[in-house]
């Protein structure tokens, strides 16, 4: 086990959290938390980056598109529950990341602090589960995006557009996490705009400002009704499968908001942005997904024959669409699908960048060849970024009508591998917690801290688990059965633990013990990359500062 007992020289500040005096160096993967220049990133992400990153992670296809499936399994009430019973437990996971990553905002994110605060096996297991979960959905991104151009275009094989939208991509991650921020920035603001839009023009066409001027209300929520029977499956049983098919979904659209904590080792002032990103969480939570959520419900009925998501997944499929069409407004399709292009292309430039840094945080921890370590002299960790890219390729293999079967069954399995990097995230953070007690640190003076703590992180735990296991349950019912359901729900699940126990073996490392836990390697670092920034001089830089 790693001794970070031995030789610690630190002392507590006035408000009891821990200050280095001196390096400290890890004798179990060889790595000083001096890292060498070649192996170095970059704070290139401002702070408006940063907030538009961790908006740009919950606004996307999921929501624009995915809550067709859900409308039509769960009903609007369901769908309404079930989006908020997800952004409760979202909410207990990043303010679990939160409290963590804004103390300690070093490369790798929530990789490195479970070998810290947990042991290194957890690490290892966190690491290649989150790495295979942005590095598999990354392929199915590019297929989605050419889909959505065949909504103008489908003369052109899509193999073209797959390779135009892959060369941008990559092209946007080349050049570095400045450039990637930048373009997160315009996307994310694009898809905020787009929602907020959508939202308004919704509740103008519930309350009958419409062109065909009928004021829905309430209606479908009376028939069809407010909840659904699951594939026709009747009784409690049939809407209990509609209820967890909706949080297995919505849990899709959620997962890519802890995004911000892989990028805390490029952010600028890490200690001010990334709390501020944090605690805004949940007014994004709030108004984008269930205020559009609520909405959806409202103008669409969930026996809707557009729901059906069997086909291809253009903007005709988007509940909004089905609404705007049934007001008789014309044009607006057009202008969605652009949209969801813009949202296809946003997900994939941030899943290479999520996977590569995710790559380049197993190295640093000493659980990848240290070859992907290795970063230029502008901090772009290119050998991990390249090797990423590669698995792009796989997106080609969509251009053929069946294997497009292929790619819903990836989306299936990284949706639960993402749950499962949520629980990691919560177990970590309870072992942190317990730390920093066991330690006699002050929670109060942490740059950013939750009193709902630890029992947040439980609930996120468990409700994690309990999607997890639940979400693919319709196929153990009589006459039920499918295979792919199956496979690409309880393998992933399966995955996590088996990993775990391997690389326990293999190790042979024991778990951390609370007293022996390191708060103190990297933060003279940290610190230095810390100021105050100016005040606001104007209403304009006020207003600016309140949103960023």
């Amino acid at each position: 086990m790693t001794d970070f007992t031995a030789e610690k020289d630190y002392m507590k500040n006035d408000g009891g959290i821990a200050v280095v005096k001196s390096n400290e160096y890890d004798a179990e993967s060889h790595l000083s938390t001096e890292v060498p220049p070649e192996a170095r990133l970059k704070r290139q992400l401002k702070n408006r980056h940063v907030a538009m990153i961790s908006i740009g992670g919950v606004i996307g296809t999921g929501l624009f598109l995915g809550t067709a499936g859900s409308l039509a399994n769960g009903g609007p009430v369901g769908l309404l529950l079930g989006y908020g019973i997800v952004g409760t437990i979202c909410y207990s996971v990043m303010i679990s990341l939160g409290e963590m990553i804004a103390y300690l905002p070093i490369p790798g994110g929530h990789i490195k602090l479970a070998e810290r605060f947990v042991d290194p096996a957890f690490s290892f297991t966190m690491g290649w589960n989150y790495w295979y979960n942005w590095t598999i959905i990354l392929p199915a991104e590019l297929s989605a995006a050419a889909v959505l151009i065949n909504f103008w275009n489908t003369s052109v094989n899509n193999a073209v557009w797959i390779t135009i939208c892959l060369i941008v991509v990559v092209t946007i991650n080349m050049f570095g996490a400045g450039v990637y921020g930048e373009c997160e920035f315009i996307f994310a603001s694009i898809k905020v705009i787009t929602i907020t839009g959508l939202i308004i023009l919704g509740i103008v066409l519930d309350l009958g400002g419409g062109p065909n001027h009928d004021r829905i209300g309430f209606r479908y929520w009376k028939h069809p009704g407010p909840f659904v029977q699951f594939e026709n499956i009747a009784g409690s049983k049939g809407r209990f499968l509609g209820f967890f098919a909706v949080l297995t979904q919505a849990a899709f659209s959620f997962i890519g908001t802890e995004i911000v904590a892989i990028a805390a080792g490029e952010a600028k002032n890490p200690r001010r942005n990334l709390p501020k990103a944090i605690r805004r969480v949940y007014i994004r939570i709030l108004l984008f997904y269930i205020g559009g959520v609520t909405i959806i419900g409202l103008l669409v009925p969930s026996n809707s024959a557009g729901l059906d998501l069997t086909g291809p997944n253009d903007a005709a499929k988007s509940p909004f669409v089905i609404a705007i069409k049934s007001a008789g407004i014309k044009g607006l399709p057009s202008v969605i699908n652009a949209a969801l292009l813009t949202s296809a292309w946003s997900a994939a430039s941030s899943d290479l960048y999520t996977s590569s840094r995710a790559l380049y945080g197993l190295a640093m921890a000493g659980n990848a060849p240290k070859i992907f370590t290795r970063t230029s002299r502008r901090g772009l960790p290119y050998v991990s970024l390249i090797t990423c890219a590669a698995f792009a390729a796989l997106a080609y293999m969509g251009i053929n009508g069946g294997s497009g079967k292929v790619f819903g069954w990836f989306s299936q399995m990284t949706s639960i591998a993402g749950l499962m990097t949520w629980f990691g995230i919560c177990v970590t953070y309870i072992r942190f917690y317990k730390g920093f007690q066991a330690q006699g640190f002050e929670r109060k003076s942490l740059p950013y801290s939750s009193s709902l703590q630890p029992f947040a992180a439980w609930y996120g735990a468990v409700g994690c688990l309990l999607i997890c296991f639940f979400s693919g349950w319709s196929v153990f019912l009589k006459g039920n059965w499918n295979s792919a359901t199956f496979v690409t729900t309880y393998l992933p699940l399966a995955l996590f633990p088996l990993m775990y126990v391997i690389w326990k073996l293999k190790t042979r490392a024991a778990i951390i013990k609370p007293e022996e836990m390191d708060f103190v390697s990297g933060l003279k670092e940290i610190e230095a990359d810390c100021y105050d920034e100016p005040p606001p001089a104007n209403w304009v830089e006020k207003v600016w500062s309140w949103l960023m």
